[in-house]
């Protein structure tokens, strides 16, 4: 039996272990990250897996920051721009109909110049590092409490 679930999904409390779970992506509400400008609508995720699926967006000049990739991670750009800030790819650029996925272990940050959507998968959330030390996924929260043992 699946640990998944598409929260905000009221209509899938009443189904059966192995139905389909239709995700009426327009329904569900834009939940804001740690960082300014990015927000997402979680389509589902497992958290003993690690796995997450997020339709993101982020307004224009907002950046994801340093941070690293657990697993494989993802990302069709729907619309907009998706740039890479710092890395070894920096200034690499993904626009509307591109894929980009990035291996275990790389590590960057991403920022949208003009804005963007994008959906993207992960394996395991991704690892935000602190200025303070501290390593957080993308709501903030811890990720060792979190995510660690997805991964181990």
């Amino acid at each position: 039996m699946t640990t998944a679930i598409t929260p905000n999904a009221t209509s899938h409390a009443q189904l059966a272990p192995l139905a389909s779970r239709l995700v009426q992506v327009g329904q569900l509400p834009w939940e804001r990250t740690k960082f300014a400008g990015v927000e997402t609508k979680t389509l589902v995720i497992d958290k003993p897996s690690g796995l997450l699926t997020v339709l993101m967006r982020m307004a224009p000049g907002a950046i994801l920051p340093d941070h690293q990739h657990a697993l494989i991670e993802q990302t069709y750009v729907l619309e907009g721009r998706l740039v890479d800030l710092e890395g070894p790819d920096a200034g690499l650029s993904v626009g509307p109909g591109d894929f980009v996925w990035r291996p275990a272990g790389s590590r960057h940050s991403a920022w949208a110049p003009d804005g963007g959507l994008m959906l993207a998968i992960f394996q395991v959330p991704n690892r935000f590092f602190e200025p303070d030390g501290g390593v957080v996924d993308m709501l903030g929260q811890n990720w060792e409490e979190n995510w660690r043992s997805a991964v181990t």
